[in-house]
């Protein structure tokens, strides 16, 4: 599959469900349009990947749980999801909210879950179950376990009919991401080769002599101290006559 037709085919779908993830349009835009750059900067390893769409999503899922994200400037807030799956599902930690998302809304199971959040059987596993209950706590009707997971598969189904960026766009984005990428690197080792340069060809100031010691002073090995003489027979001098 070509890079154009898997970004037409995919990203729809992708915007929402990383929408579903975080609750926020812009970042889900941002998240899945930063994944499809990836993809196109790493293509040769995404075209041969059992499983391209699986390989952005978790691109575009990292990227949109990133903590540093949350440090950002905050958007001006679309309001609660209407939905109250949805709301109950942004209510739970973001491990359990990726975790229950792949398995009950994706459709994944929990190995393949597990390789996409690049995480053990057991720990998927142990998140699912925890998910589930506290998914089924949150929403505000008793609805049985069978029915949240359908109610979760439905919402997770639907696709984003926003306006969505030309994949010419993105990938000239990331070509674009790449280069200043790159002058970056060679500016910097560029200032680091002119520091080493500058360092090795400074002559080094000579160190100082050291100061004569006062007369009569002795040093460490009892001999006497520079710039003092001896007294006769190199024994000790006398005691002054009183």
């Amino acid at each position: 599959m070509e890079f154009d037709a898997l970004y037409e085919r995919a990203a729809p779908a992708l915007i929402h469900q990383v929408y579903l993830l975080t609750g926020r349009r812009g970042d889900a835009f941002d998240s899945v349009e930063h994944a499809f750059q990836r993809a196109w900067e790493h293509w040769p390893e995404v075209f041969h990947d059992p499983d391209p769409v699986g390989w952005v999503r978790s691109r575009a899922f990292e990227h949109a749980l990133a903590p540093w994200r949350w440090f950002r400037r905050p958007r001006r807030p679309g309001g609660p999801p209407a939905d109250p799956v949805h709301r109950a599902l942004l209510e739970l930690p973001p491990l359990y909210r990726r975790t229950v998302l792949l398995c009950d809304g994706v459709g994944l199971t929990v190995d393949e879950a597990a390789a996409e959040a690049a995480a053990t059987v057991p720990a998927t596993t142990s998140r699912l179950e925890h998910a589930r209950a506290a998914l089924l706590e949150r929403l505000p009707e008793p609805v049985g376990p069978e029915e949240a997971r359908e109610r979760l598969s439905a919402l997770a189904g639907a696709v984003s009919t926003a306006t969505l960026p030309l994949a010419r766009s993105v990938r000239t984005g990331s070509e674009r991401r790449l280069r200043a990428l790159t002058g970056t690197v060679f500016g910097l080792t560029a200032l680091l080769a002119g520091a080493v340069v500058f360092s090795a060809v400074t002559p080094r100031s000579p160190s100082p002599e050291p100061a004569p010691a006062p007369y009569g002073s002795v040093s460490d090995d009892g001999a006497p101290g520079r710039g003092t003489s001896a007294p006769p027979g190199g024994g000790p001098s006398a005691p002054p006559s009183p």
